[in-house]
């Protein structure tokens, strides 16, 4: 299963049976605002804190994929999920409520393909017949832990980005109907010297190039191999950094759709985002919402979504270190045939 030096292919591919998608009431204002299972009229959610509120949004996306699956909670093996509060506090906290065996992972913003690389690795080796993936941010909570609170009113560079309100969720199943896993490729981390917080973008490009670079390579494919590929959140300024990148290494990225999650969530016209969207829901809400209906629809084929993220915190950008950064990348194809189907569910016995 393990291609080149960092990659799984997987022989028996896990299917997404179900995902769930919930944001806030600004992204669901945005051009993906129809893709969205949930929009919230107000952020708070009806709590009493921005962090509850961000617990409550995870909690309802994890338990309306479970249920849109088909399943329950006490049939879910696994729950495989982080998020950008301390301890991954949001998580954890949901994992207390589902009741179910976890792993808390954390990749920043890169934890949305993190956790379905994993979950998906547990699936496509026998170790789960279901596994939850499952992450989540929100603004006013992120910008209080790594920036400033918001009633501080501080301004913001343009290179600065907007943390998506938002948690999505993913079932993996060992069969179904539903798109499937076909490969993983597992970050390193890549740290440029950067040290500007409001430059997340500059800093998570390098990460995510390497990680693309790399999947190209183990897997024995190119660009054109994908009908789309997708960044997690580097924004306008960062993804213009990538698009030199790709050009310096010789990376024929124009025989394939490029995009980027953080570029896409919002309305540039019409929302002050500065930069783009960022935070663990970004591509989580953007892949778990907008991708995997496209793929259901049969509007896309083959995708390749590169989640990434800024392993920063705040005492170690106030000593002055430098940002390391990861990408991790996901490839989600459509549904397999139903020879295919019924072959794997031949090979698991079936």
């Amino acid at each position: 299963m393990l291609k080149g030096h960092q990659s799984w292919k997987f022989r028996r591919k896990p299917v997404i049976a179900a995902s769930a998608s919930v944001v806030g009431p600004f992204e669901g204002r945005g051009p993906l605002g129809g893709d969205f299972d949930i929009v919230h009229g107000d952020s708070l959610v009806g709590q009493n804190s921005w962090e509850q509120a961000e617990q409550t949004m995870l909690e309802e996306a994890a338990k309306l994929a479970i249920q849109y699956a088909g399943l329950t909670q006490d049939q879910i093996q696994f729950y495989v999920g982080g998020d950008l509060l301390n301890q991954i506090t949001s998580t954890s906290y949901t994992a207390r409520t589902l009741s179910v065996p976890y792993l808390g992972v954390f990749g920043a913003c890169s934890t949305s393909m993190e956790s379905l690389a994993v979950a998906s690795y547990l699936v496509g080796t026998g170790g789960a017949k279901y596994a939850l993936a499952a992450t989540c941010s929100h603004n006013s909570s992120i910008e209080k832990q790594f920036r400033y609170p918001t009633e501080y009113g501080s301004q913001k560079p343009p290179t600065a980005q907007y943390t998506v309100t938002g948690a999505g969720a993913a079932v993996v199943s060992e069969s179904g109907d539903g798109p499937v896993i076909a490969s993983a490729t597992i970050g390193r981390v890549v740290d440029m010297g950067i040290k500007d917080p409001f430059n997340m973008g500059a800093a998570m490009a390098p990460a995510a190039v390497d990680t693309i670079t790399s999947h190209f390579r183990d897997l024995g494919v190119g660009p054109d191999h994908y009908d789309l590929i997708v960044t997690g959140d580097l924004a306008k300024v960062g993804y213009e950094i990538a698009c030199d990148l790709f050009e310096k290494h010789r990376i024929p990225m124009h025989k394939t759709r490029y995009r980027d999650c953080g570029m896409l969530i919002y309305d540039y016209d019409k929302q002050m985002v500065q930069a783009g969207g960022s935070g663990c829901g970004c591509s989580a809400v953007v892949t778990y919402g907008h991708i995997l209906k496209k793929i259901r629809k049969k509007e896309l084929r083959r995708v390749l979504v590169v989640a990434t993220g800024a392993l920063l915190s705040p005492l170690a950008v106030q000593q002055g270190e430098s940002i390391p950064c990861i990408a991790h990348a996901v490839a989600i194809e459509a549904p397999e045939t139903d020879a295919n189907t019924a072959l794997n569910g031949a090979e698991r016995g079936q």
